[in-house]
């Protein structure tokens, strides 16, 4: 079969994917397009090429960013900006990954689809990539004057200070590194910063003349489109090209005979002491999917619950605090598997090494318990036929399974086809077969190519890393001669000049837009329907293939303000301590073996019109029909009967602590603009406190205390988690939440009208002021930590200042975040990412920069977004662009279960179906005098706003100059 200069190679009906995929080879070029056609109206394009980077120059991921900034057919600066400002995209986004790099997009709108298509395809093979958009994207020399201080700046440059400032990055990318000495894979794909300036223009555009051809192009689509179109957009984008040989085969790495070892250093605090290790072994082909899938399984059995034998040994060593490593990495042409701990004592480094050896040897001799065999199979089977890939379309999802074998030139339909493997692998199981013992003894025990990586403290690796980057750019600037310094002083503010000059009106109108009468006029009802049995029972009937996903609601109504640090434990312990009838162990497998997966977490919100706080425990659980008497069994057990062994629970608390205390550590570097957001949210509202108590920069501080309680006075802790139990774990005010099919939605009443019966009919203590008051904080505050860039937010809270919310204001923000933040901090600034979002519910408007080398910069730019506004005067169709993307946010895909989820929290949150018509019509009908208007609100909000930084030197200098409350992250 031919079609559009398209011959078909192979055609296939998946069920896995509920379609027929067929692959098809463009005859002039040689491209492969894998085409899936079927029912999901979330369509998706992605076009990857294979791109092995030959050093650490980041040269992959700069191009990566610079092809998406203008290109023949839309010669704008950012034609990715302007498709993100004003469409109805449900992704769109690009990722270098070591050996590749995909551009995706996804939407649910036919013409929106085809215009994003058109936009991506130009960019990658026709783009501008000038030497000003290298100079932005990658690196360049920052000369404002002749003599003056010299840096360097880039968006790339500062996202992988970003990245070398956090160590479980460090971590990751020296492990991968270690077991590929001989390969690409050695190499940092993303940029190494102490080499990024060695990147030259020429070397970067011949990276793209080199690698970006159709000769070297996989195109992918998914999705309810014609496939007809499909193969003529992309013929039509091809019909200049014949074939040409691309050199870009991803070669294997030899094995080796011999362990390595490594030993790099980690910018730290004076005060830490503490090391960070991996163990590291090479496996197989990812091409090889039954060996994938037993690998996904083993995963599983190691670690992929508290209990599991190889996360339990190393936690319950004492010797480290929590576990690290990737695990099980798909996504190169090798497999390979990592695992470790962190926050070890270097003198403990090589018990623990051997801990994972000894553990290992053990599950190999005396055999996996067959619990834990069970939970392995149910959880990697249940994961790929729920195929929940969040906020992720899942046509994308497929596209990243496909490459790792079809990038390999193997066949992309085996990752997707892959129920006959796992029934085979099932029946070897179900046989006797000792498969995943064998595989122990093979890939970990008598395996040499592996390696252990080390990371350990450096107080002054921080100040070394920038002293060296100053004498760097000094040297060029001193080797400089008066006619150098001269012309790139010039050059620097050219690039100024040309970052800050707006696109031509006739520029802007090449970009494919939708207009008003694209959007649709009215939200999409999402099904409820309420009832009580004894207490509210909310249930949406939706299409979840044969899976019920369960919400148990318990008011925290009568928890004392003291206890509220500790919820996020309690809420742990139900799934994670055992219970009266079965250790930890016992019970992560049996969850794993007969559910999709059970949690708790504190649920936290504002009431609409009100700002009343919402405070709930929220017990969530999913199961396929047929067991869902198992997950209400299962959640009375955890609810109504918990484990009585005081030095069982107290040795497991304390592990749990440990755990948590090291993620909240090592996480706040790597998303450091979610714990300033966080902070500032927590001055303004009720429910903004509670969460930064339960999540933020003042739980770290809790967690350290109660770590402190359990090493002085254990059973304070424990009493006090038993009153919380009997504050929370009643029937009065409960809620519970169903998604599912009408069939499962049968199942699950009779079940959940027991579980709501068999709940305590009281709830002692009295009632308490739990989520009114906001935190009383500094106006200003900087957070001190070993990084080379910060965090910069700024906040304020327009209800308090008198603005009644409007729809346009997600017209405006949108706009402002899209557009001027992002030239002012992104493009001119150097971060990698700016944000500004308001809490609709609540009132607050936060803004908060990602991986910025700025700090006061970056403030005065959130400041003058008052002064932006009241000068500008958008056009017919920078309007339209404006409404269009509001109206996307607002109609963002969602999965069944997100969905029931968002109907749950609107039913909560009283923010009802005619309020959210209003604001539909609101942000529908905004217009330039509502820009105007909202200036005004800008300008109050700088003028009272509270400020939040995180991060290095240009934190601490900032919060001296400024006198701001300042504190160190240890």
């Amino acid at each position: 079969m031919n079609n559009h200069g398209f011959t078909l190679l192979t055609e296939q009906h998946l069920r896995e994917v509920d379609g027929t995929a067929r692959l098809w080879r463009h005859e002039a070029t040689g491209a492969q397009l894998l085409s899936i056609s079927n029912a999901d109206e979330n369509k998706c394009f992605g076009v990857s090429f294979r791109t092995p980077p030959a050093d650490s120059t980041g040269v992959a991921h700069i191009l990566e960013h610079s092809v998406l900034c203008g290109s023949d057919k839309y010669p704008v600066k950012e034609p990715f900006v302007e498709l993100l400002k004003g469409s109805l995209q449900t992704f769109l986004n690009a990722f270098t990954f070591p050996d590749k790099t995909c551009y995706p997009v996804a939407s649910c709108n036919l013409r929106d689809f085809y215009n994003l298509i058109d936009v991506y395809i130009d960019a990658v093979f026709h783009p501008r990539i000038t030497e000003d958009i290298f100079r932005q994207e990658g690196w360049h020399v920052e000369a404002e004057t002749a003599d003056g201080p010299w840096c360097y700046k880039g968006v790339v440059y500062n996202e992988m200070k970003g990245v070398y400032s956090a160590p479980d990055s460090i971590l990751s990318e020296q492990s991968q590194q270690a077991l590929f000495p001989d390969t690409l894979y050695s190499l940092d794909s993303g940029g190494n910063p102490e080499h990024i300036p060695d990147l030259t223009y020429a070397a970067f555009r011949d990276f793209h003349s080199r690698y970006y051809h159709p000769s070297n192009a996989r195109f992918f689509f998914w999705g309810d489109d014609p496939e007809d179109e499909r193969l003529r957009l992309t013929a039509e984008a091809l019909k200049d090209y014949t074939a040409r040989p691309v050199d870009s085969a991803v070669p294997l790495q030899p094995r080796r005979d011999t362990p390595r070892q490594i030993e790099v250093a980690y910018a730290a605090s004076k005060d830490e002491k503490r090391a960070l290790f991996t163990v590291n072994w090479l496996l197989g082909e990812r091409g090889d999917v039954p060996q994938s899938l037993l690998m996904e399984m083993l995963e599983h059995i190691l670690e992929g619950l508290p209990g599991s034998p190889l996360r339990k040994a190393l936690i319950a060593s004492g010797l480290g605090e929590d576990t690290t490593g990737c695990g099980l990495e798909t996504d190169l042409r090798q497999m390979y598997y990592s695992t470790g701990l962190k926050g070890v004592a270097p003198g403990d480094l090589q018990t623990a090494e051997l801990l994972i050896f000894d553990t290992l040897a053990q599950l190999a001799e005396e055999g996996i318990p067959r619990e834990a065999v069970e939970a392995a199979v149910n959880s990697v089977e249940f994961a790929y036929r729920e195929n929940n890939s969040g906020r992720f379309p899942r046509g994308l999802s497929a596209m990243v399974q496909s490459l790792a074998t079809w990038l390999y030139d193997g066949d992309p339909l085996a990752p997707l086809a892959w129920e006959a493997p796992l029934e085979a692998l099932k029946a070897r199981i179900a046989a006797g077969e000792p498969v995943f013992e064998q595989a122990i003894k093979d890939w970990f025990l008598n395996n040499e190519h592996r390696a252990t990586v080390v990371l350990l403290p450096d107080a002054t690796l921080g100040e070394t890393r920038d002293e060296a980057e100053k004498a760097r750019v000094g040297a060029v600037q001193a080797a400089a001669g008066p006619e150098e310094r001269a012309a790139l002083v010039r050059e620097t503010a050219h690039l100024q000049e040309a970052q800050g000059a707006p696109d031509s009106p006739e520029a802007l109108a090449t970009i494919p837009a939708l207009g008003l009468e694209d959007l649709p006029r009215e939200n999409a009802p999402i099904p409820r329907a309420v009832a009580e049995l004894p207490e509210a029972y909310l249930t949406h009937e939706l299409p979840t293939q044969g899976i019920a996903y369960t919400t148990l609601l318990l008011p925290l109504t009568n928890v004392p303000d003291a206890l509220v640090p500790l919820l996020p434990l309690f809420a742990r312990s139900l799934t994670e301590t055992g219970t009266a009838k079965r250790d930890f162990t016992e019970l992560g497998a049996l969850l794993a073996a007969k559910t999709g997966g059970m949690g708790a977490d504190p649920l936290l919100g504002l009431v609409r019109g009100s700002r009343k706080t919402l405070t709930y425990l929220s017990v969530s659980g999913k199961a396929v029909y047929d067991k869902l008497p198992d997950l209400f069994a299962l959640t009375r057990e955890i609810l109504l009967e918990p484990l009585a062994d005081a030095d069982v629970l107290r040795e497991r608390l304390k592990q749990m602590l440990l755990e948590g205390k090291a993620r909240l550590e090592h996480g706040l570097q790597a998303a450091g603009h979610a714990a300033v957001s966080a902070r500032l949210r927590a001055r303004f509202t009720g429910a903004g406190a509670l969460a930064e108590r339960t999540s933020g920069l003042s739980y770290l501080d809790s967690v350290r205390g109660l770590l402190e309680r359990m090493d002085a006075n254990p059973q304070s802790v424990l009493n006090d988690l038993e009153e919380l139990r009997t504050r929370i774990i009643a029937r009065p005010g409960a809620i519970f939440d169903c998604t599912a099919e009408a069939q499962g939605l049968s199942f699950v009443e009779t079940e959940a009208r027991q579980l709501l019966r068999a709940l305590p009919p009281v709830r002692p203590g009295s009632a308490s002021n739990l989520g009114e008051a906001p935190l009383n904080l500094p106006q200003g505050e900087a957070f001190i930590a070993p990084a080379q860039i910060n965090y910069v937010g700024k906040a304020a809270n327009i209800y308090d200042q008198g603005y009644v919310y409007h729809g346009s204001a997600s017209v405006i923000l949108r706009y402002l975040r899209m557009g001027y933040l992002w030239e002012r901090v992104r493009v001119r600034g150097g971060a990698y990412g700016a944000f500004c979002n308001l809490d609709r519910l609540g009132g607050t408007l936060v803004c908060a920069s990602y991986r910025d080398p700025n700090v006061d910069d970056t403030l005065a730019a959130f400041d003058g977004m008052a002064d932006f506004l009241r000068g500008f005067s958008p056009d017919k169709a920078q309007l339209t662009q404006a409404i269009v993307g509001a109206i996307g946010d607002l109609d963002s895909y969602l999965l069944p279960d997100a969905k029931g989820a968002q109907s749950l929290s609107r039913w909560l949150t009283e923010d009802t179906d005619a309020d959210r018509a209003l604001m539909r019509e609101e942000v529908l009908s905004t217009t330039e005098k509502h820009f105007r208007q909202f200036a005004e609100v800008l300008a109050e909000a700088a003028r009272a706003g509270a400020t939040c930084v995180l991060g290095g030197p240009k934190t601490e200098a900032a919060a001296k100059a400024h006198n701001w409350s300042s504190s160190r992250l240890v």
